[in-house]
Protein backbone atom coordinates (compact mmCIF):
# COMPACT_ATOMS: atom_id res chain seq x y z
CA UNK A 1 0.00 0.00 0.00
CA UNK A 2 1.12 3.54 -0.77
CA UNK A 3 -0.28 5.95 1.81
CA UNK A 4 -1.26 9.34 0.43
CA UNK A 5 -1.48 12.43 2.57
CA UNK A 6 0.83 11.59 5.48
CA UNK A 7 3.99 12.84 3.75
CA UNK A 8 5.41 13.93 0.41
CA UNK A 9 4.64 11.44 -2.35
CA UNK A 10 7.82 10.20 -4.07
CA UNK A 11 8.49 9.17 -7.65
CA UNK A 12 9.25 5.66 -6.42
CA UNK A 13 5.80 5.44 -4.81
CA UNK A 14 4.17 6.64 -8.02
CA UNK A 15 6.18 4.01 -9.90
CA UNK A 16 4.94 1.30 -7.54
CA UNK A 17 1.32 2.25 -8.12
CA UNK A 18 1.66 2.68 -11.89
CA UNK A 19 3.89 -0.29 -12.71
CA UNK A 20 3.93 -2.45 -9.59
CA UNK A 21 0.20 -2.81 -9.07
CA UNK A 22 0.26 -1.39 -5.54
CA UNK A 23 -2.93 0.22 -4.27
CA UNK A 24 -3.38 3.66 -2.78
CA UNK A 25 -4.80 4.33 0.65
CA UNK A 26 -5.63 7.71 2.16
CA UNK A 27 -4.21 8.90 5.46
CA UNK A 28 -7.16 9.48 7.80
CA UNK A 29 -5.71 12.66 9.31
CA UNK A 30 -5.21 14.12 5.83
CA UNK A 31 -8.80 13.20 4.85
CA UNK A 32 -9.99 15.02 7.95
CA UNK A 33 -8.03 18.07 6.83
CA UNK A 34 -9.75 17.86 3.43
CA UNK A 35 -13.09 17.75 5.21
CA UNK A 36 -12.18 20.64 7.53
CA UNK A 37 -11.09 22.68 4.52
CA UNK A 38 -14.38 21.97 2.76
CA UNK A 39 -16.45 22.94 5.81
CA UNK A 40 -14.50 26.17 6.19
CA UNK A 41 -15.14 27.14 2.56
CA UNK A 42 -18.83 26.25 2.78
CA UNK A 43 -19.29 28.64 5.71
CA UNK A 44 -16.78 31.29 4.61
CA UNK A 45 -18.26 31.68 1.11
CA UNK A 46 -21.67 32.73 2.42
CA UNK A 47 -22.36 36.43 1.70
CA UNK A 48 -18.89 36.90 0.15
CA UNK A 49 -17.84 37.39 -3.45
CA UNK A 50 -15.42 34.53 -4.23
CA UNK A 51 -14.24 33.71 -7.72
CA UNK A 52 -15.72 30.59 -9.20
CA UNK A 53 -18.28 30.08 -6.46
CA UNK A 54 -20.70 32.92 -7.01
CA UNK A 55 -19.07 34.54 -10.06
CA UNK A 56 -18.57 33.55 -13.65
CA UNK A 57 -15.22 32.24 -14.85
CA UNK A 58 -12.27 33.87 -16.57
CA UNK A 59 -13.23 37.12 -18.29
CA UNK A 60 -16.84 36.48 -17.20
CA UNK A 61 -15.90 36.79 -13.53
CA UNK A 62 -17.51 40.23 -13.39
CA UNK A 63 -20.94 38.58 -13.46
CA UNK A 64 -22.48 37.60 -10.13
CA UNK A 65 -24.18 34.20 -9.98
CA UNK A 66 -27.32 33.91 -7.89
CA UNK A 67 -27.26 31.53 -4.94
CA UNK A 68 -29.79 29.17 -6.51
CA UNK A 69 -27.57 28.80 -9.61
CA UNK A 70 -24.21 28.17 -7.96
CA UNK A 71 -24.39 24.36 -8.10
CA UNK A 72 -25.54 24.37 -11.71
CA UNK A 73 -22.66 26.74 -12.49
CA UNK A 74 -20.17 24.01 -11.57
CA UNK A 75 -21.93 21.44 -13.74
CA UNK A 76 -22.03 23.94 -16.62
CA UNK A 77 -18.29 24.46 -16.26
CA UNK A 78 -17.52 20.73 -16.37
CA UNK A 79 -19.81 19.99 -19.30
CA UNK A 80 -18.81 23.00 -21.40
CA UNK A 81 -15.08 22.33 -21.01
CA UNK A 82 -15.33 18.62 -21.81
CA UNK A 83 -14.30 19.56 -25.32
CA UNK A 84 -11.07 17.66 -25.97
CA UNK A 85 -10.08 16.13 -29.28
CA UNK A 86 -7.71 13.53 -30.63
CA UNK A 87 -7.08 10.18 -29.01
CA UNK A 88 -7.68 9.30 -25.38
CA UNK A 89 -4.56 9.36 -23.27
CA UNK A 90 -2.87 6.00 -22.72
CA UNK A 91 -4.20 4.34 -19.53
CA UNK A 92 -0.85 4.69 -17.75
CA UNK A 93 -0.94 8.45 -18.34
CA UNK A 94 -4.54 8.77 -17.15
CA UNK A 95 -3.76 6.80 -14.00
CA UNK A 96 -0.78 9.04 -13.30
CA UNK A 97 -2.94 12.11 -13.95
CA UNK A 98 -5.43 10.90 -11.33
CA UNK A 99 -2.64 10.28 -8.82
CA UNK A 100 -1.39 13.82 -9.39
CA UNK A 101 -4.86 15.37 -8.95
CA UNK A 102 -5.53 13.29 -5.84
CA UNK A 103 -2.18 14.28 -4.36
CA UNK A 104 -3.01 17.96 -4.87
CA UNK A 105 -6.41 17.58 -3.20
CA UNK A 106 -4.90 15.71 -0.26
CA UNK A 107 -2.89 18.81 0.65
CA UNK A 108 -6.16 20.18 2.02
CA UNK A 109 -6.34 23.55 0.26
CA UNK A 110 -8.88 22.90 -2.50
CA UNK A 111 -12.24 23.16 -0.75
CA UNK A 112 -13.52 19.87 -2.17
CA UNK A 113 -15.84 17.43 -0.44
CA UNK A 114 -14.05 14.29 0.75
CA UNK A 115 -16.11 12.15 -1.63
CA UNK A 116 -13.87 13.51 -4.43
CA UNK A 117 -10.68 12.05 -2.94
CA UNK A 118 -12.44 8.79 -2.08
CA UNK A 119 -13.71 8.28 -5.63
CA UNK A 120 -10.34 9.18 -7.16
CA UNK A 121 -8.68 6.63 -4.88
CA UNK A 122 -11.21 3.97 -5.88
CA UNK A 123 -10.83 4.63 -9.61
CA UNK A 124 -7.05 4.34 -9.32
CA UNK A 125 -7.24 1.11 -7.29
CA UNK A 126 -9.85 -0.45 -9.62
CA UNK A 127 -7.93 0.55 -12.78
CA UNK A 128 -10.83 2.61 -14.12
CA UNK A 129 -9.54 5.21 -16.57
CA UNK A 130 -11.68 8.25 -17.48
CA UNK A 131 -11.46 9.04 -21.20
CA UNK A 132 -9.23 12.12 -21.21
CA UNK A 133 -8.42 13.47 -24.66
CA UNK A 134 -4.93 14.53 -25.72
CA UNK A 135 -5.82 17.91 -27.28
CA UNK A 136 -7.34 20.85 -25.46
CA UNK A 137 -5.43 22.31 -22.54
CA UNK A 138 -3.16 25.34 -22.87
CA UNK A 139 -1.74 24.82 -19.38
CA UNK A 140 -2.31 28.21 -17.81
CA UNK A 141 -5.61 28.03 -15.95
CA UNK A 142 -4.48 24.51 -15.42
CA UNK A 143 -5.14 21.64 -17.80
CA UNK A 144 -8.72 22.82 -18.11
CA UNK A 145 -9.95 20.61 -20.92
CA UNK A 146 -8.15 17.42 -19.90
CA UNK A 147 -9.26 17.77 -16.29
CA UNK A 148 -12.81 18.64 -17.35
CA UNK A 149 -13.00 15.17 -18.89
CA UNK A 150 -11.81 13.76 -15.58
CA UNK A 151 -14.52 15.76 -13.79
CA UNK A 152 -17.10 14.63 -16.34
CA UNK A 153 -16.39 11.03 -15.42
CA UNK A 154 -16.33 11.80 -11.69
CA UNK A 155 -19.88 13.18 -11.83
CA UNK A 156 -20.90 9.95 -13.55
CA UNK A 157 -21.57 11.37 -17.00
CA UNK A 158 -18.42 10.72 -19.01
CA UNK A 159 -16.91 7.57 -20.45
CA UNK A 160 -14.24 5.42 -18.88
CA UNK A 161 -11.92 2.68 -20.06
CA UNK A 162 -12.41 -0.42 -17.93
CA UNK A 163 -11.13 -3.90 -18.69
CA UNK A 164 -9.93 -2.65 -22.09
CA UNK A 165 -13.41 -1.48 -23.12
CA UNK A 166 -14.84 2.04 -23.23
CA UNK A 167 -18.07 2.20 -21.25
CA UNK A 168 -20.29 4.87 -19.62
CA UNK A 169 -18.91 5.83 -16.22
CA UNK A 170 -22.31 5.34 -14.57
CA UNK A 171 -22.45 1.74 -15.79
CA UNK A 172 -18.98 0.91 -14.43
CA UNK A 173 -19.70 2.62 -11.12
CA UNK A 174 -22.84 0.55 -10.68
CA UNK A 175 -20.94 -2.64 -11.40
CA UNK A 176 -18.19 -1.78 -8.89
CA UNK A 177 -20.45 -0.28 -6.27
CA UNK A 178 -18.97 3.21 -6.63
CA UNK A 179 -20.83 6.49 -6.20
CA UNK A 180 -20.40 9.49 -8.50
CA UNK A 181 -19.55 12.77 -6.80
CA UNK A 182 -21.98 15.65 -6.38
CA UNK A 183 -21.26 19.36 -6.51
CA UNK A 184 -21.29 20.85 -3.03
CA UNK A 185 -19.49 24.20 -3.35
CA UNK A 186 -16.74 24.38 -6.01
CA UNK A 187 -16.00 20.79 -7.09
CA UNK A 188 -16.17 21.69 -10.77
CA UNK A 189 -13.61 24.49 -10.65
CA UNK A 190 -11.44 22.65 -8.11
CA UNK A 191 -11.10 19.58 -10.33
CA UNK A 192 -10.33 21.37 -13.58
CA UNK A 193 -8.12 24.19 -12.21
CA UNK A 194 -4.77 22.46 -11.83
CA UNK A 195 -1.62 21.19 -13.49
CA UNK A 196 -2.33 17.52 -12.85
CA UNK A 197 -2.54 16.34 -16.47
CA UNK A 198 0.88 17.69 -17.42
CA UNK A 199 2.26 16.60 -14.03
CA UNK A 200 0.88 13.07 -14.37
CA UNK A 201 2.31 12.68 -17.86
CA UNK A 202 5.54 14.27 -16.65
CA UNK A 203 5.91 11.66 -13.91
CA UNK A 204 5.67 8.85 -16.45
CA UNK A 205 8.13 10.69 -18.69
CA UNK A 206 10.72 10.93 -15.92
CA UNK A 207 10.34 7.23 -15.06
CA UNK A 208 10.74 6.16 -18.69
CA UNK A 209 13.51 8.64 -19.51
CA UNK A 210 15.58 7.36 -16.58
CA UNK A 211 15.13 3.85 -17.95
CA UNK A 212 16.28 5.03 -21.39
CA UNK A 213 19.38 6.58 -19.87
CA UNK A 214 20.32 3.30 -18.20
CA UNK A 215 19.80 1.41 -21.46
CA UNK A 216 21.89 3.94 -23.35
CA UNK A 217 24.71 3.48 -20.83
CA UNK A 218 24.41 -0.29 -21.24
CA UNK A 219 24.41 -0.23 -25.05
CA UNK A 220 27.21 2.33 -25.14
CA UNK A 221 29.23 -0.01 -22.94
CA UNK A 222 28.49 -2.89 -25.28
CA UNK A 223 29.57 -1.04 -28.43
CA UNK A 224 32.83 -0.05 -26.76
CA UNK A 225 33.32 -3.72 -26.03
CA UNK A 226 32.69 -5.08 -29.51
CA UNK A 227 35.07 -2.55 -31.10
CA UNK A 228 37.66 -3.27 -28.37
CA UNK A 229 37.97 0.36 -27.33
CA UNK A 230 40.48 1.61 -24.80
CA UNK A 231 39.36 2.00 -21.21
CA UNK A 232 40.83 5.38 -20.30
CA UNK A 233 37.95 7.50 -21.63
CA UNK A 234 35.77 5.90 -18.94
CA UNK A 235 38.42 6.07 -16.21
CA UNK A 236 37.85 7.69 -12.84
CA UNK A 237 40.99 9.79 -13.29
CA UNK A 238 39.90 11.32 -16.60
CA UNK A 239 36.32 12.05 -15.60
CA UNK A 240 36.89 13.34 -12.06
CA UNK A 241 38.72 16.40 -13.35
CA UNK A 242 35.50 17.45 -15.16
CA UNK A 243 33.39 18.66 -12.27
CA UNK A 244 29.94 17.51 -13.36
CA UNK A 245 28.04 14.93 -11.35
CA UNK A 246 26.23 13.41 -14.35
CA UNK A 247 29.39 12.76 -16.33
CA UNK A 248 31.03 11.06 -13.38
CA UNK A 249 27.92 8.99 -12.62
CA UNK A 250 27.67 7.79 -16.23
CA UNK A 251 31.37 6.91 -16.39
CA UNK A 252 31.09 5.03 -13.08
CA UNK A 253 28.06 3.07 -14.26
CA UNK A 254 29.80 2.13 -17.50
CA UNK A 255 32.93 1.01 -15.66
CA UNK A 256 30.71 -1.26 -13.57
CA UNK A 257 28.89 -2.58 -16.63
CA UNK A 258 32.22 -3.42 -18.29
CA UNK A 259 33.83 -5.02 -15.25
CA UNK A 260 35.63 -8.27 -16.14
CA UNK A 261 35.28 -7.68 -19.88
CA UNK A 262 37.99 -9.42 -21.87
CA UNK A 263 37.51 -7.05 -24.81
CA UNK A 264 38.05 -3.56 -23.42
CA UNK A 265 41.74 -2.71 -23.75
CA UNK A 266 44.10 -0.93 -21.37
CA UNK A 267 45.97 1.76 -23.31
CA UNK A 268 49.41 1.29 -21.67
CA UNK A 269 49.42 -2.34 -22.76
CA UNK A 270 49.15 -1.37 -26.43
CA UNK A 271 50.30 2.18 -27.12
CA UNK A 272 52.43 3.30 -24.19
CA UNK A 273 55.55 1.52 -25.40
CA UNK A 274 58.11 1.97 -28.14
CA UNK A 275 56.41 1.58 -31.52
CA UNK A 276 58.10 1.44 -34.93
CA UNK A 277 55.11 2.09 -37.22
CA UNK A 278 54.80 5.47 -38.93
CA UNK A 279 51.12 4.94 -39.63
CA UNK A 280 49.02 3.07 -37.08
CA UNK A 281 46.33 0.65 -38.21
CA UNK A 282 44.80 0.86 -34.75
CA UNK A 283 42.74 3.92 -33.87
CA UNK A 284 44.53 6.01 -31.26
CA UNK A 285 41.17 7.48 -30.20
CA UNK A 286 37.65 6.31 -30.96
CA UNK A 287 34.93 8.37 -32.66
CA UNK A 288 33.10 10.75 -30.36
CA UNK A 289 29.95 8.62 -30.20
CA UNK A 290 32.06 5.94 -28.46
CA UNK A 291 34.64 8.03 -26.62
CA UNK A 292 32.49 10.93 -25.36
CA UNK A 293 29.56 8.97 -23.91
CA UNK A 294 30.01 10.31 -20.35
CA UNK A 295 30.17 13.84 -21.70
CA UNK A 296 27.02 13.31 -23.83
CA UNK A 297 24.90 11.31 -21.39
CA UNK A 298 26.15 13.21 -18.34
CA UNK A 299 24.12 16.37 -19.06
CA UNK A 300 21.10 14.14 -19.70
CA UNK A 301 21.58 12.51 -16.29
CA UNK A 302 21.76 15.92 -14.62
CA UNK A 303 18.71 17.17 -16.55
CA UNK A 304 16.62 14.21 -15.39
CA UNK A 305 17.69 14.66 -11.76
CA UNK A 306 16.62 18.30 -11.84
CA UNK A 307 13.40 17.57 -13.72
CA UNK A 308 12.45 14.87 -11.23
CA UNK A 309 12.76 17.39 -8.39
CA UNK A 310 10.52 19.89 -10.17
CA UNK A 311 7.86 17.39 -11.25
CA UNK A 312 7.71 15.69 -7.85
CA UNK A 313 7.50 19.14 -6.28
CA UNK A 314 4.49 19.90 -8.47
CA UNK A 315 2.98 16.52 -7.58
CA UNK A 316 3.00 17.54 -3.93
CA UNK A 317 1.81 21.10 -4.57
CA UNK A 318 -1.54 22.85 -4.51
CA UNK A 319 -2.29 23.98 -8.05
CA UNK A 320 -5.75 25.48 -7.50
CA UNK A 321 -7.15 28.96 -7.89
CA UNK A 322 -8.28 30.24 -5.54
CA UNK A 323 -6.41 28.52 -2.71
CA UNK A 324 -8.62 27.80 0.28
CA UNK A 325 -6.68 28.11 3.54
CA UNK A 326 -8.78 27.16 6.53
CA UNK A 327 -5.79 27.48 8.82
CA UNK A 328 -5.30 31.13 7.90
CA UNK A 329 -9.07 31.61 7.64
CA UNK A 330 -8.91 33.09 4.15
CA UNK A 331 -9.25 32.40 0.43
CA UNK A 332 -6.31 33.53 -1.71
CA UNK A 333 -6.66 34.33 -5.42
CA UNK A 334 -3.64 33.91 -7.69
CA UNK A 335 -2.10 31.72 -10.36
CA UNK A 336 -0.95 28.40 -8.86
CA UNK A 337 -2.63 26.67 -11.80
CA UNK A 338 -0.01 28.01 -14.22
CA UNK A 339 2.07 25.23 -15.76
CA UNK A 340 5.37 26.89 -16.65
CA UNK A 341 7.39 24.81 -14.19
CA UNK A 342 6.30 21.56 -15.86
CA UNK A 343 6.37 22.96 -19.38
CA UNK A 344 9.99 24.08 -19.13
CA UNK A 345 11.13 20.81 -17.56
CA UNK A 346 9.32 18.72 -20.17
CA UNK A 347 11.00 20.69 -22.94
CA UNK A 348 14.38 20.11 -21.33
CA UNK A 349 13.67 16.39 -20.93
CA UNK A 350 12.45 16.20 -24.52
CA UNK A 351 15.63 17.83 -25.82
CA UNK A 352 17.80 15.60 -23.62
CA UNK A 353 16.09 12.41 -24.78
CA UNK A 354 16.35 13.50 -28.40
CA UNK A 355 20.11 13.91 -27.91
CA UNK A 356 20.18 10.40 -26.43
CA UNK A 357 18.44 9.08 -29.55
CA UNK A 358 20.97 10.94 -31.70
CA UNK A 359 23.83 9.25 -29.84
CA UNK A 360 22.19 5.88 -30.42
CA UNK A 361 21.76 6.59 -34.13
CA UNK A 362 25.43 7.62 -34.51
CA UNK A 363 26.62 4.50 -32.70
CA UNK A 364 24.34 2.46 -34.96
CA UNK A 365 25.73 4.16 -38.05
CA UNK A 366 29.27 3.41 -36.90
CA UNK A 367 28.47 -0.28 -36.58
CA UNK A 368 26.79 -0.46 -39.99
CA UNK A 369 29.38 1.52 -41.96
CA UNK A 370 32.34 -0.74 -42.66
CA UNK A 371 34.35 2.25 -43.91
CA UNK A 372 34.20 3.69 -40.40
CA UNK A 373 34.58 0.63 -38.22
CA UNK A 374 36.91 -1.46 -40.46
CA UNK A 375 35.72 -4.45 -38.46
CA UNK A 376 32.23 -5.55 -39.50
CA UNK A 377 30.59 -6.32 -42.87
CA UNK A 378 28.46 -3.54 -44.40
CA UNK A 379 25.10 -3.18 -42.62
CA UNK A 380 26.13 -5.97 -40.23
CA UNK A 381 25.20 -8.38 -43.02
CA UNK A 382 25.98 -11.91 -41.86
CA UNK A 383 24.82 -13.37 -45.17
CA UNK A 384 25.99 -12.93 -48.76
CA UNK A 385 27.02 -9.36 -49.57
CA UNK A 386 24.92 -7.85 -52.35
CA UNK A 387 22.37 -10.65 -52.07
CA UNK A 388 21.36 -10.22 -48.44
CA UNK A 389 20.67 -6.90 -46.70
CA UNK A 390 21.40 -7.42 -43.01
CA UNK A 391 20.33 -4.36 -41.00
CA UNK A 392 20.13 -2.04 -44.00
CA UNK A 393 16.35 -1.72 -44.05
CA UNK A 394 16.00 -1.33 -40.30
CA UNK A 395 18.51 1.54 -40.23
CA UNK A 396 16.10 3.70 -42.22
CA UNK A 397 13.53 3.39 -39.44
CA UNK A 398 16.03 4.51 -36.81
CA UNK A 399 17.20 7.46 -38.89
CA UNK A 400 13.66 8.57 -39.70
CA UNK A 401 12.55 8.29 -36.07
CA UNK A 402 15.47 10.36 -34.79
CA UNK A 403 14.63 13.02 -37.39
CA UNK A 404 11.08 13.14 -36.03
CA UNK A 405 12.46 13.53 -32.50
CA UNK A 406 14.58 16.47 -33.63
CA UNK A 407 11.55 18.27 -35.05
CA UNK A 408 9.39 17.49 -32.00
CA UNK A 409 12.08 19.00 -29.78
CA UNK A 410 11.15 22.57 -30.62
CA UNK A 411 10.19 23.97 -27.20
CA UNK A 412 6.55 24.51 -26.29
CA UNK A 413 7.56 26.68 -23.32
CA UNK A 414 8.19 29.66 -25.63
CA UNK A 415 5.07 29.05 -27.71
CA UNK A 416 2.36 31.03 -25.94
CA UNK A 417 -0.85 32.00 -27.73
CA UNK A 418 -3.13 34.36 -25.77
CA UNK A 419 -6.71 33.12 -25.58
CA UNK A 420 -9.86 33.26 -23.42
CA UNK A 421 -10.55 36.84 -24.60
CA UNK A 422 -6.92 37.64 -23.68
CA UNK A 423 -7.60 36.83 -20.02
CA UNK A 424 -5.04 34.06 -20.42
CA UNK A 425 -2.51 36.29 -22.11
CA UNK A 426 0.57 34.15 -21.43
CA UNK A 427 0.22 30.38 -21.19
CA UNK A 428 2.50 27.38 -20.68
CA UNK A 429 1.30 24.80 -23.20
CA UNK A 430 2.55 22.37 -20.55
CA UNK A 431 0.29 19.46 -21.44
CA UNK A 432 1.40 19.70 -25.06
CA UNK A 433 5.03 19.74 -23.91
CA UNK A 434 4.48 16.69 -21.70
CA UNK A 435 2.72 14.71 -24.43
CA UNK A 436 5.36 15.56 -27.03
CA UNK A 437 8.02 14.42 -24.58
CA UNK A 438 6.15 11.15 -24.12
CA UNK A 439 6.18 10.69 -27.90
CA UNK A 440 9.92 11.41 -28.12
CA UNK A 441 10.58 8.88 -25.34
CA UNK A 442 8.49 6.23 -27.08
CA UNK A 443 10.31 6.94 -30.35
CA UNK A 444 13.66 6.58 -28.62
CA UNK A 445 12.82 3.11 -27.33
CA UNK A 446 12.30 2.19 -30.99
CA UNK A 447 15.70 3.59 -31.97
CA UNK A 448 17.43 1.71 -29.16
CA UNK A 449 15.65 -1.47 -30.29
CA UNK A 450 17.45 -1.22 -33.64
CA UNK A 451 20.73 -0.60 -31.85
CA UNK A 452 20.22 -3.71 -29.69
CA UNK A 453 19.52 -5.85 -32.75
CA UNK A 454 22.69 -4.64 -34.43
CA UNK A 455 24.90 -5.11 -31.38
CA UNK A 456 23.73 -8.71 -30.99
CA UNK A 457 24.50 -9.41 -34.63
CA UNK A 458 27.95 -7.87 -34.08
CA UNK A 459 28.61 -10.18 -31.13
CA UNK A 460 27.68 -13.20 -33.25
CA UNK A 461 29.83 -12.01 -36.14
CA UNK A 462 32.83 -11.80 -33.80
CA UNK A 463 31.81 -14.97 -31.91
CA UNK A 464 32.90 -13.14 -28.77
CA UNK A 465 30.13 -14.11 -26.37
CA UNK A 466 32.56 -15.61 -23.88
CA UNK A 467 34.69 -12.45 -23.86
CA UNK A 468 31.88 -10.06 -22.91
CA UNK A 469 31.54 -8.62 -19.44
CA UNK A 470 29.01 -10.54 -17.31
CA UNK A 471 26.66 -7.55 -17.44
CA UNK A 472 26.61 -7.23 -21.24
CA UNK A 473 26.64 -11.01 -21.68
CA UNK A 474 23.35 -11.18 -19.77
CA UNK A 475 21.80 -8.58 -22.09
CA UNK A 476 22.97 -10.65 -25.05
CA UNK A 477 21.46 -13.83 -23.60
CA UNK A 478 18.17 -12.24 -22.54
CA UNK A 479 17.49 -10.53 -25.85
CA UNK A 480 18.66 -13.49 -27.94
CA UNK A 481 15.92 -15.50 -26.18
CA UNK A 482 13.33 -13.37 -28.00
CA UNK A 483 15.40 -12.38 -31.05
CA UNK A 484 17.52 -15.19 -32.53
CA UNK A 485 20.53 -14.55 -34.72
CA UNK A 486 19.56 -14.15 -38.38
CA UNK A 487 21.35 -14.47 -41.70
CA UNK A 488 18.55 -14.66 -44.24
CA UNK A 489 16.34 -11.66 -44.94
CA UNK A 490 12.91 -11.49 -43.33
CA UNK A 491 10.57 -8.76 -42.06
CA UNK A 492 11.98 -7.28 -38.85
CA UNK A 493 9.11 -5.10 -37.61
CA UNK A 494 7.81 -7.76 -35.20
CA UNK A 495 11.34 -8.25 -33.80
CA UNK A 496 11.63 -4.50 -33.22
CA UNK A 497 8.30 -4.45 -31.39
CA UNK A 498 9.33 -7.36 -29.17
CA UNK A 499 12.67 -5.81 -28.29
CA UNK A 500 11.04 -2.42 -27.63
CA UNK A 501 8.60 -4.10 -25.24
CA UNK A 502 11.52 -5.85 -23.53
CA UNK A 503 13.41 -2.57 -23.06
CA UNK A 504 10.31 -0.83 -21.69
CA UNK A 505 9.53 -3.68 -19.28
CA UNK A 506 13.04 -4.16 -17.96
CA UNK A 507 15.68 -1.91 -16.52
CA UNK A 508 19.42 -2.59 -16.48
CA UNK A 509 20.65 -3.02 -12.94
CA UNK A 510 23.04 -0.22 -12.04
CA UNK A 511 26.39 -1.80 -11.37
CA UNK A 512 28.38 0.10 -8.76
CA UNK A 513 32.11 -0.08 -9.32
CA UNK A 514 34.26 -1.43 -6.55
CA UNK A 515 37.21 0.87 -6.89
CA UNK A 516 39.43 2.95 -4.73
CA UNK A 517 38.56 6.57 -5.32
CA UNK A 518 41.78 8.47 -5.73
CA UNK A 519 41.95 11.97 -4.35
CA UNK A 520 41.81 14.46 -7.18
CA UNK A 521 44.81 16.73 -7.56
CA UNK A 522 42.71 19.34 -9.34
CA UNK A 523 41.99 22.44 -7.25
Amino acid sequence: MVVLGSKMLSLDEVHRVLFGGEELTLDETAVQQVNDNFEFLRKFSAKKLIYGINTGFGPMAQYRISEEDTHQLQYNLIRSHSSGAGKCLAPILTKSLMIARLSSFMQGFSGVHKEVVVLLRDLINHNVYPCVYEHGGVGASGDLVQLAHLAHALIGEGNVLYEEEIRPAAEVYKRLGLKAIEVHVREGLAIINGTSAMTGIGLVNIIEAKKLLLWSCALSSMINEVVEAFDDHLSYELNVVKRHNGQNKVAEMMRGMLRDSKMIRHRPDHLYKELEEEIFKDKVQEYYSLRCVPQVLGPIYDTLVHAEGIVVGELNSVSDNPVVDHRAGNVFHGGNFHGDYISLEMDKVKIAVTKLSMLSERQLNYLLNDKLNHKFPPFMNLGKLGFNFGMQGVQFTATSTVAENQTLSFPMYVHSIPNNNDNQDIVSMGCNAAQMTYKVIENTFEVLSVQVMTLLQAVDYLNCQDRLAPFTAKIYQDVRAIFPKFIEDAPRYADMQQIKAYLMRNEPVIVETVEKKKKSTVH
